[in-house]
Parts: C-alpha cells; structure tokens; sequence
C-alpha cells in the first residue's frame, strides 16, 4: 500500500529556476526539422506534379472532404469519452469538457513546433475550472497510456505486415526489427510500471531533492509528482471494469483511420483499394507521427512515408502525396477550430506555460 500524501501548501517565495538551455535547443531543432519538411515537401508536390495532385482531391470533391471531416471528429470524440472516463471520484468531466479540450491539445500540437511537449497542458488547463490542474493532467496522463498501449501494438502489427511480406533491404529489415522490439518492450515496462506501482518519478524527484539540485522547484514540486503518480495508479486499483471500455475506444479510433485512409484511396483510385493497404498506409502515418512530432503538420515527412508505402504497395505515382495531403487539409480545418477555440477562451500560450510551471513549484 502507498502512503497517502499530503499536498503541502506552495512555497510563497519565487524558486529560481535554471535556463532551459536544452529546451531552446529543442526548439532549434524543431525549427530546422521544420524547414527542412517544407524543403521536403516542395519536393515531392514538384516531382508528382500539381496536376496530378489537384486532380485527386477534385476526385474527391466538397461531400468527400465533408466525410473525412466527420471521420476525423468522430476520432476527438472517441479520445474525448477516454479522457472523460480515465476521471474518478470525487472529480468528473463532461464530454462537453474534454470535447473542445481535445481539440485545443490537438490544435497547438498540430500548430506549433514542439506543440507535442504543451499539448496535455492545455487540455488540462482547457478544463482548470472543473477539476484541479494535477487531477486534470493524471486523467490526461491515465489516457495517454491506453492510447500508446493500442498505437504501439498498432504499429508493430503493421511493421510485422510489412517486414513479411515484402522484399526489402537488409538495413530496412534490421531497423523494422528493431521498431518491434523496441515498442513491444515499451509496452511490457509501461505495463509492469502501473501493475507494480512503481513510483520511480516521484524517487527520482527525491533523490534531486536530497542531492540538493533544484530545491526551489522540488520543494513542493516533488509532492506533486507523487500524487500524480498516485491519482494514475489510483485509477488501475479502483476502476478496473474502465478498461476495457477505454481500451476498445482507442481500438476504434485507430480504425477510423484506416477506414478514412481506405475512403480517400477509394476516390482517387480506380480500383477501390483493400483494407490491407490502408492498414499499411495508416500504420505508417502513426510511426511518422511518433518519431516527427516536433515538426508542425508533419509537413514533407507524412508526405515521404506515405508515398513510400503507396510505391511499395504499387498503388500508383503520387497517390501517397496526394493522400498526406488530402489529410492534411483536414488537420489545418481542425487545427483552425482548435484556435478559434482558444480565442474564445481567452488561453494563450503564455498562460498554458506559466500555468504548468505553477505545477511544478
């Protein structure tokens, strides 16, 4: 059994915390990534051509774009009810909350480089006035689990189709195998750390604590840790019966994906695909997803990877590009619901950062 934990009162005096030299270089690279997806995806609309690109989203036309719109919402809201249900008593969240809460995090993580490191901040600060902000980034947190648990083994089923099936370079295979190890044993610590309770941030905390290191912070900061870890363990021992309910949800919204990419493929094809290969297309777009983040809309990258598989798969010249881009669309649509959203609220980034430091000290 954990001991309870009290949260102290904040220190009133200011911490001194050090310069985030590594997040200023984070941001570099994320810039540099970033023009470097622009360059990238100059390249790939020049060499399948605008012609040719135009043509498949006039293919697609205005009801097309409406449905993978609505395929798209109905993707939020699947995430939103998880959320919603990774909440437990005393505290509790409408989908009317978590809805525009989802799709502000969404939004700024679409939006912005490094918008991946912000994106549970703002969904919790989206909801501060309905639950406390600890209580709201455990919940976040609590669904993110359920959400890398189904993405990892999403994605390595869908390396594990590809590697088998098609002939590829030894430096392919090896890293492809090194992908599913490497998720697959993610999963495996992720599910031992919440069956055994393993409290290793709230102790690394500590021991930074007792080492002298960031006092300022840590002096309250540390507490708080340990009842974020508390609230997400709390939630494995009391609402076991949510599990599966969450875990089908995020089954369904990785679905949805693959049934949006096989609706797109559908229009821009001749010959309807099959569900093998939008997996692969899907599955693909969730890896770049993963490893390029810090870029804003994947822009080039999502580009790369699905033209990759289209070529591989011999759907045709210039069908991956013009799918990334097709979705792309429906992100910026989103995106800009998202920062209407934030406006209407009030929200700023500077208010999302200075509100997650406020719950470190």
């Amino acid at each position: 059994m954990n001991p309870e934990i009290k949260v102290q009162t904040p220190d009133t005096r200011t911490p001194q915390s050090p310069k985030p030299k590594n997040l200023f270089h984070l941001k570099i690279f994320g810039v540099l990534l970033t023009l470097a997806g622009i360059c990238l995806f100059a390249y790939f609309v020049y060499s399948v051509g605008l012609d040719l690109i135009l043509e498949g989203v006039r293919r697609i036309g205005w009801a097309g774009f409406g449905l993978i719109l609505f395929i798209y919402f109905c993707r939020i809201c699947l995430r939103a009810t998880s959320w919603r249900l990774s909440v437990y008593e005393p505290y509790k969240l409408n989908f009317s909350d978590t809805l525009p809460a989802v799709i502000i995090g969404e939004a700024l993580s679409s939006l912005i480089p490094l918008g991946i490191l912000i994106s549970g901040t703002s969904k919790a600060v989206a909801v501060r006035k309905r639950v406390p902000l600890v209580v709201g980034l455990s919940s976040i947190a609590t669904e993110n689990l359920f959400y890398s648990l189904v993405t990892g083994l999403f994605v390595a089923l869908g390396a594990f189709t590809f590697l088998r099936n098609f002939e590829l370079p030894d430096v392919w295979v090896l890293t492809i195998d090194f992908l599913i190890f490497g998720v697959l044993l993610l999963i495996l610590f992720g599910l031992l750390m919440v069956i055994r309770q393993w409290h290793w941030a709230s102790a690394i905390c500590d021991r930074l604590y007792d080492k002298g290191y960031f006092r300022g912070i840590l002096e309250n900061g540390r507490l708080h840790v340990r009842l974020f870890e508390n609230l997400i363990y709390g939630f494995y021992r009391k609402h076991p019966r949510r599990f599966l309910p969450i875990f089908s949800f995020q089954v369904l919204y990785h679905l949805l994906g693959v049934f949006e990419v096989l609706f797109i493929l559908s229009r821009i094809l001749d010959t309807a695909p099959g569900f093998y290969a939008s997996f692969l297309l899907e599955s693909v777009s969730r890896i770049i997803t993963i490893v390029f983040k810090l870029i804003p809309f994947l822009i080039g990258v999502d580009e790369a990877g699905a033209q990759f598989v289209s070529e591989t798969l011999a759907l045709g010249a210039g069908i991956g590009v013009t799918l990334a881009i097709v979705r792309k669309g429906r992100i910026l649509f989103w995106t800009a619901i998202g920062v209407s959203l934030i406006v209407k609220r009030g929200l700023s980034l500077r208010e999302i950062m200075q509100q997650g430091k406020m719950e470190e000290k």
